[in-house]
């Protein structure tokens, strides 16, 4: 319990101090300023907000369409638009206010060199930790490939270290074949802590024209879809890397509290909040009243007490009686 004896919702994570363990996903929110015109919305509400996907030079993305909403999901191909790493520290970190969350920067790139520069150029900023974002299934070179090769991805891990002392978080992708064996190579080569998962990747087709529907022909799906996917990758990252410690966002179709425990119980010390907030931009609210709500009734003074407290079935193989 705190000071006062009652549930927190505050927690700890790679040294930072978060008032909830909701993390706003990337892409999802800009550069941390497009939910702020909501009424009642708030950064407050988040215990950290991570930016827009940032490249060395400016990108335009892919051509429309760069949506499509799908059966409880949604599929997106923006292909990483953003104006470049020099303008969002020059001219759009200045404007963030530092005293209502963490704010975390995503870094992505087409080469090993452009992930060293680009975290570089964020080691002398505000900016509270960095995501190595290695496993977008959106753009064409780089991401996707980084993403699902281990030793490529350790590559990046260990390029980025030398290029930061801020906290390092990677984003582990699910289209690969072992996420498990990835996490302990990117620990090795320096990671602080992982985001579990990245979109699956998906296509939509129109059966009048027989083209896809995205203009990338395919996209990262993302939405209640996923969910039972990312806890099972948040649970195999969690039992792999336990012993050392290592801090996990855990992330894929989070829409109200019930499912945010799932994946705190499943190895989580934080969770991303993301397509939710397209069409609910006030469900932040409703699920740190619910998270906290659980803790009470539990009597957990924090989130801590719950991480991965998963408790698998024991089961034996049936034995023949003929």
């Amino acid at each position: 319990m705190n000071n006062n004896g009652l549930s927190t919702l505050q927690t700890e994570f790679c040294g930072l101090s978060f008032n909830t363990p909701i993390v706003l996903l990337s892409g999802c929110v800009g550069f941390g300023e497009e939910y702020t015109r909501v009424s009642g919305f708030s950064n407050r509400d988040a215990g950290a907000v991570c930016l827009k996907g940032t490249t060395l030079e400016p990108r335009l993305g892919n051509q429309p369409h760069r949506i499509y909403e799908t059966p409880d999901g949604m599929l997106n191909a923006i292909g990483l638009q953003n104006p470049g790493v020099d303008h969002v520290i020059k001219e759009i970190l200045p404007a963030l206010d530092f005293t209502e969350t963490r704010f975390i920067a995503n870094v992505s790139g087409s080469t090993v060199e452009e992930y060293y520069e680009v975290t570089r150029r964020f080691d002398d900023s505000p900016i509270d930790a960095i995501e190595i974002n290695i496993s977008c299934p959106n753009v064409k070179e780089g991401g996707v490939a980084f993403g699902n090769d281990p030793s490529m991805s350790a590559r990046v891990v260990e390029n980025c270290r030398k290029a930061t002392r801020k906290p390092l978080i990677t984003k582990l992708s699910p289209n690969q074949t072992d996420i498990a064996a990835n996490a302990k190579g990117c620990i090795e080569a320096g990671s602080d802590a992982f985001a579990v998962i990245n979109t699956l990747m998906g296509m939509a087709i129109d059966i009048e024209s027989r083209a896809p529907l995205i203009g990338n022909n395919q996209g990262g799906l993302s939405g209640p879809a996923i969910k039972p996917v990312a806890l099972l990758k948040v649970h195999q990252v969690h039992q792999a890397c336990r012993d050392h410690n290592i801090p996990i966002i855990g992330q894929g179709g989070i829409a109200s509290a019930e499912d945010a425990l799932e994946f705190i119980i499943a190895g989580a010390s934080a969770v991303g909040v993301g397509t939710a907030l397209f069409y609910d931009p006030l469900i932040c609210k409703t699920i740190n009243t619910g998270i906290l709500d659980y803790l009470k009734r539990h009597k957990l003074p924090s989130i801590d007490h719950l991480v991965g407290t998963l408790q698998l079935n024991q089961f034996q193989t049936a034995k023949c009686g003929c």
